[in-house]
This record gives C-alpha cells, structure tokens and sequence, in this order.
C-alpha cells in the first residue's frame, strides 16, 4: 500500500476525504474530533495540504475546497486501499482458525476428535463428545495438538470462588486469623461441596498463612483476574486476600458473573 507509507499519509487522506463532502461549516475542530487528533495536528496538515495544492482556502481557515489534483489524490488513495483490503480479506477467507489442546492419546492428522475440559485444560481424543474438532498435525499423548473446524459446545460449568478476608499487619496479620476455618474450608471445599482446585492469595499476610497451613499456592500474581479466569475454566478457586484487597477481587467476579462467597477469616 505505497500510498500510506509516507508519514501522515493517512491523515491526508482521511482530510482530503471530509473536506470532498463540501461542508461549508466543517472547520478545524470538527476535523480533529472525527480523525481523534488534536486541533493543532489538523492545522498543521491542512497547510500542508494547501502547500501541495490540494485544497484552498482564505487565510487557512474554513471554508476548505478540495482542488482537482486533491480530487484526483484522494481516488488513487482509495483505490490503493480498496486493493489493499481486497488483498487482506481474500487472506482472511482461507486463514483457518487454528486451537491448541492437549492430545490424551496419539492422533493423527485430519482425525476428527472430540473435546473436553479437565482441570481447566482443553483435552483431544478419539471418542465422541459435544463438541468436535479436526486434526491439523499429528500429535502424540500428552503433547500440544493443533486444531481446526471446532464445532459443538464443549461440556464445561464455571466454577466458584471462596474469598476469605484475613486480618492486615495492623490488625494482628496471621495471629489474628483463624486459622482451622481457613483449613476447613481448603480441606471441606466449597459451600456446594465441591472440591478446591486452586488457591489464590493477594498480600504478604495471606501468603503466610498459607504457608503456616502447608497449602499450596496456585495464584499469585493479577490474583483477581486469575481468579476470574480459572473459574471460567470452572475451577474451584479459594481466595485468600488482606483487607480492602478483597474489593478487587469481587469486582472482577461480579464482572464475570462468578458466583462466590465471602468468609472473614479472622477470629
């Protein structure tokens, strides 16, 4: 697209193109609202613009006139881009969505497999599920496999969230939680009685009372994201966060639509 490579071509073009629409009330500050540039950038381009011979206009201000050699600009430009996009979505039209997943057994290429989520992780093999996929390269058991032509719906439910609210360092930090209830809860699972898959922290407090309980910590960095995310994959994550750290997480699982639970985790 040898018409855009030079430095605010574009700008030209997208200037040239309004000022064509015969507006006698467009002036500069309509220009930078529609282009998302500053007042000043318009300035600068419809100077040049006037430079080259492209448009008119008394003293540099509206009302603009666009010359035949901007008219004549402005077609090329747009052929140039037309040819451009037409290039670009014929790429499109035969680029293939491609998936990643983990084989559970040898495939081969062009198998038709079926998917499945386990422990938050996509999983391909031969026998049949809801939904299907086509094998692009040959993969064996327990290796990334490539996939394409994805159709059915894969048999996944989101998961839930504990959060559990810990005392800051102000307020006792670990000595102040209660530390049997944190363990119940990461022993029991959740309220529906379903098993932990991952543990989250979210300040130096939580981490220690993980490590005083021996629990494992799955999550700890961008903890309410990650949270939110591993629900979606429907993990059972418990959240353990200091203070006002649990804000962040109930946000991003109210955005999600995650369904969770509270618990103050002091004595």
């Amino acid at each position: 697209m040898k018409a855009f490579k030079k430095r605010g071509a574009l700008t030209h073009f997208q200037i040239l193109s309004e000022i064509s629409k015969q507006d006698p009330h467009l002036k500069q500050k309509d220009l930078a609202k529609k282009l998302g540039i500053t007042i000043q950038a318009v300035s600068e381009n419809i100077k040049t613009l006037i430079e080259l011979g492209y448009i008119t206009s008394k003293d540099g201000r509206s009302p603009y006139k666009i010359t035949q050699a901007g008219i004549d600009k402005v077609k090329r430009d747009a052929i140039s881009l037309r040819k451009y996009s037409d290039s670009v979505l014929e790429t499109m039209n035969h680029y293939k969505t491609i998936w990643p997943a983990i084989a559970k057994e040898d495939l081969e290429k062009e198998d038709i497999v079926g998917l499945f989520m386990d422990n938050g992780v996509l999983y391909a093999h031969k026998k049949e599920e809801a939904a299907t996929g086509v094998v692009l390269d040959s993969a064996k058991a327990g290796t990334d496999v490539s996939l394409t032509n994805l159709t059915g719906i894969i048999d996944m439910s989101v998961g839930e969230v504990t959060v559990i609210n810990v005392p800051t360092i102000k307020d006792g930090g670990s000595k102040a939680c209660d530390l049997d209830l944190i363990k119940h809860i990461f022993e029991n699972g959740t309220n529906s009685g379903e098993k932990i898959d991952k543990v989250a922290v979210a300040g130096t407090v939580a981490r220690a009372v993980t490590s005083i309980l021996d629990i494992p910590i799955d999550i700890e960095f961008a903890a309410p994201q990650a949270t939110a995310n591993a629900a979606r994959k429907g993990l059972n994550v418990i959240a353990i966060c200091v203070g006002d750290m649990s804000k962040a997480f109930i946000r991003e699982l109210e955005n999600e639509k995650i369904k969770f639970n509270i618990i103050d985790g002091a004595k």
